[in-house]
């Protein structure tokens, strides 16, 4: 894991920040570390015993399956976190998608922290199940516009969003080839639902027209 650790970094502020579970209420402050875009905050098979807020960045969270291929199950944005697992193993890959700044908290040896991260396991579980029927659609707009409500909403709703990760991160979160979602992202443009101000920030022009899609 290559981080660099500090406790005075000056944070963006993200207007849909999300409500933080009571155990990070409760938690000492811990120090931010910074991990430079690309680089990996655990591995698959490692030891767990923590868990990660996101203070700023984006992280992706991955399983590399036999034949090479990457799978991506997550995506996680400010003010989000992850790393909860039920057992003291990692199960998947979690790495910094940009510059990216996180808080770790780690479990205090033999405390019962089942009633606090209750909340952390049934969120991870309910994402989990609404990833799962994303995949279930045949349709590549329908798997595309799915992921932009959700990064939508995820981002307050807001007509303007910010996508850090890449076309083909996209891809391997929606079991689509990046050349398939580079279409659906100009199709979507052609018939007005979305404007492209760059290549990672969008602008939603009729969001009832892409929610609709979503269905």
């Amino acid at each position: 894991m290559h981080a660099y650790t500090t406790s005075r970094i000056s944070l963006p502020s993200h207007s849909a920040r999300p409500t933080l579970p009571a155990i990070l209420d409760s938690a000492p402050p811990q120090p931010v570390s910074f991990f430079p875009a690309g680089s990996e905050i655990y591995a698959q098979g490692e030891k767990a015993g923590a868990f990660y807020q996101v203070e700023f960045g984006a992280v992706r969270i991955y399983r590399l399956l036999a034949d090479g291929r990457r799978q991506i199950s997550a995506f996680h944005l400010a003010g989000e976190t992850f790393g909860f697992e039920a057992d003291m193993t990692h199960h998947f890959f979690a790495e910094a998608i940009n510059a990216t700044g996180v808080r770790v908290f780690r479990f205090t040896a033999g405390a019962d922290m089942s009633h606090q991260l209750l909340p952390l396991a049934l969120n991870g579980l309910t994402r989990a199940q609404e990833h799962l029927l994303v995949l279930g659609r045949q349709n590549a707009i329908e798997r595309v516009a799915a992921f932009l409500v959700d990064m939508t909403e995820r981002q307050g709703g807001l007509r303007q969003v910010e996508l850090p990760m890449s076309r083909m991160d996209i891809g391997d979160y929606l079991g689509l080839t990046i050349e398939t979602v580079s279409r659906v992202f100009t199709r979507l443009k052609d018939k007005g639902v979305i404007r492209m101000l760059s290549l990672r920030s969008i602008e939603i022009v009729k969001h009832e027209a892409l929610h609709n899609m979503s269905e």
